[in-house]
């Protein structure tokens, strides 16, 4: 399965959808993604990820990357991930950076 990533932007809150596989192939797409988002300066990131097969060294990289653009302030929800992508995080430490949660009103509430 190729990658997509589409996002929308309300009241602070950016929406990114991603599926398919995050690697050094598609890594650009996102990024391009959270470029465009930061420009309206979000206080909340959720990203959609149930349908995320796979995320590489890139995709982590490009997680940080969100982090570190949008700054300490800005909370980055990561939605409905699978467990491949789970323990991809939790083995990198990225899962410290970021909120896990199975909805996107169960993580608005926390």
């Amino acid at each position: 399965m190729s990658f997509t990533v589409a996002s929308s932007f309300n009241s602070g809150v950016a929406h990114l959808t991603l599926a398919g596989r995050l690697d050094a192939n598609t890594a650009g797409q996102f990024k391009a993604e959270i470029e465009k988002i930061a420009e309206e300066r979000p206080t909340v990131v959720a990203l959609f990820v149930q349908d995320l097969e796979y995320m590489a060294s890139a995709g982590i990289r490009m997680l940080v990357f969100t982090k570190q653009k949008l700054g300490a302030q800005t909370d980055i929800y990561v939605i409905g991930a699978q467990p491949q992508i789970v323990h991809t995080l939790e083995m990198t430490g990225v899962d410290k950076s970021v909120i896990f949660a199975d909805s996107f009103e169960l993580a608005a509430t926390n």
